[in-house]
């Protein structure tokens, strides 16, 4: 039996939800904030069977895209008024998921 804790971005949260329970997991979706830009995701809780958990690798990460994000640059100590010496916007890769799997002793549903 294995415990499956996979951290999804925010706009895939949805998506990902709703394919595990589509094919039959259980789960338990918390929210929570982290990472670099302290951006919104969806932890989810899975408990499953050993040999479940390559599928459940396969939903999160078939519906758990990446995507660009810009990131305004905090880099302004110095900076003069010509157009050509003001920040530019860092680019950032943002999405994807985290996945924990786990070994538990088991699971009970009441």
């Amino acid at each position: 039996m294995k415990l499956v804790i996979a951290i999804v971005n925010n706009e895939d949260g949805a998506v990902v939800s709703s394919a595990l329970t589509k094919e039959g997991f259980f789960i338990t979706k918390l929210i929570t904030t982290g990472g670099f830009l302290m951006t919104g995701n969806n932890t989810f809780l899975i408990g499953a069977e050993d040999e479940a958990v390559p599928r459940v690798k396969e939903i999160i990460r078939t519906y758990s895209n990446t995507r660009k994000h810009a990131v305004p640059s905090t880099a302004t100590f110095g900076v003069g008024l010509r157009p050509d010496e003001l920040p530019t916007d860092a680019e950032v890769t943002v999405g994807g998921a985290t996945v924990f799997v786990l070994s538990i002793d088991g699971m009970e549903k009441y």
